[in-house]
């Protein structure tokens, strides 16, 4: 059996390659297809204590379509590519995040 070399890792998803627009437009059908909020986060660094991260704008409520969501993945890529990114889906009925990843890793 092989151990895996021991390394940072990020969120879900983190054992994964970085994903891809088209990767990453997926994840975010399936934030809108179970009725959860997405919003996307920074920051510069990505600690297990740091629990508070910079919101990019508001959760995007009004979202209907993965591509509304990339675009602003983008613009925030644009602005903070030295800072780690991540989209974040909230379910408004329990009040709390359900799900998050990293979709930027600055280099």
């Amino acid at each position: 059996m092989q151990t895996l070399p021991k390394e940072r890792r990020f969120e879900t998803l983190s054992y994964l390659p970085p994903l891809s627009d088209a990767q990453i437009n997926r994840q975010v059908q399936y934030i809108l297809t179970q009725g959860y909020f997405p919003a996307i986060e920074f920051n510069e660094v990505s600690d297990p204590t740091e629990l508070y991260w910079t919101m990019w704008k508001l959760p995007l409520f009004n979202a209907r379509t993965p591509e509304e969501v990339l675009s602003e993945v983008r613009a925030c890529r644009a602005e903070y590519s030295n800072c780690y990114i991540r989209v974040v889906g909230f379910d408004n009925v329990k009040q709390c995040q359900i799900l998050s990843f990293i979709v930027h890793k600055p280099r």
